[in-house]
């Protein structure tokens, strides 16, 4: 199937120019009519769900508490 860029951007949760640019230097296989490219999904349905689950894993680190420092001292 078929979708444009900028259906692909929201698929991906990424921004329109940095799909172009991927398409420009050759990172992403896109075919155009001339005005517009045309990017095959099915391609990204492997990297939709690695930057789902690298997502998943950022929020929950952000979520732990920082540990404090074991070698601090609070003396004066």
């Amino acid at each position: 199937m078929y979708v444009t860029v900028k259906e692909l951007a929201d698929f991906l949760e990424l921004t329109e120019d940095y799909i172009l640019t991927q398409i420009r230097l050759g990172h992403v296989k896109a075919v155009s009519d001339g005005e517009t490219f045309l990017v095959n999904k099915e391609q990204f349905m492997w990297h939709k769900e690695q930057l789902d689950l690298k997502r998943k894993q950022l929020a929950l680190e952000a979520e732990e508490p920082i540990p404090e420092d074991w070698d601090a001292k609070d003396e004066d």
